[in-house]
């Protein structure tokens, strides 16, 4: 399983700046929503952020495309893997997909580290979460 769907929507005309089409603040929105999504699947729910583990991902790094516009009303997915596992980071691919079409829109990488909620610093990815993820790493072409 190459990605998953991490978040779906449909663009409100709320998520539209005064240019008439989706505000860039908004693009990431959905990518912070994907990374939360995903990382729930690994195992760090945000019951576990809270009063578990308390662990986290931050991003760090963000490298971004913007292929096409989108606006108020069009349907629209988040599509995300992971390209790459470090000790205490991941990197997240995002693609965001104009369902109409199939058309990707916008992607970017997330560089994030495994954050301490207590220490606030970066610490070593737990196994387990490790292994979850790896089946959402894209293979090397």
């Amino acid at each position: 399983m190459p990605a998953m769907t991490s978040f779906r929507s449909v663009v409100d005309p709320s998520d539209c700046d005064f240019l008439g089409h989706m505000n860039v603040s908004r693009y990431f929105a959905a990518c912070s929503d994907g990374v939360f999504a995903i990382q729930s699947e690994m195992g760090l729910t945000a019951n576990d952020m809270r009063s578990g583990r308390r662990l986290s991902f931050a991003v760090v790094n963000a490298q971004s495309d913007f292929r096409a516009e989108m606006s108020a009303g069009d349907a629209i997915r988040l599509e995300t893997s992971i390209i790459e596992i470090g000790s205490k980071s991941m990197t997240f691919r995002h693609r965001l997909i104009r369902a109409e079409g199939d058309a990707v829109a916008f992607e970017t990488l997330f560089k994030c580290v495994m954050l301490s909620l207590e220490t606030r610093r970066a610490v070593e990815i737990p196994q387990d979460v490790r292994e979850k993820a790896a089946q959402w790493l894209e293979q090397a072409t």
